[in-house]
């Protein structure tokens, strides 16, 4: 699960990195929630390439001024300029992004179906 060898194991346990314990026939055995903490620890960790290009044209800056979480699940509210921004993302991702009301964020729409609709013509007064 975390793509490294025995040995690497071995040495982390050694250095304090990772929690073994060892079974009745004295195999090292990690817990799941240990396997979680360093898949974790490693995604918080890795050195992202920044971005440079996107095809999203519809970028909104704005301020966070509405966060609701449950257990899952977040809404995200953005004041853009005159335009009100709200996404539904998961709550994991807004503590990932150590998102708070009053910070500066960048609404990015990019959407694969758009309809455009034209009114009915205004009646015109004598």
């Amino acid at each position: 699960m975390l793509g490294v060898s025995v040995e690497t194991l071995r040495r982390w346990e050694t250095e304090g990195r990772l929690e073994m314990h060892r079974s009745s026939g004295g195999q090292r055995l990690v817990d799941l929630e240990e396997v979680a903490r360093l898949l974790d620890l490693r995604r918080r960790n890795a050195s992202d390439r920044p971005v440079i290009a996107q095809s999203a044209r519809n970028r909104f800056p704005g301020i966070v001024t509405r966060i609701e979480r449950d257990g899952v699940a977040a809404v995200v509210e953005l004041q853009a300029g005159p335009h009100r921004l709200v996404s539904l993302l998961t709550a994991e991702a807004v503590e990932e992004l150590g998102l708070r009301v009053g910070d500066e964020a960048v609404g990015v729409v990019k959407a694969t179906n758009v309809i455009i609709e034209i009114p009915a013509a205004k009646e015109t007064r004598a």
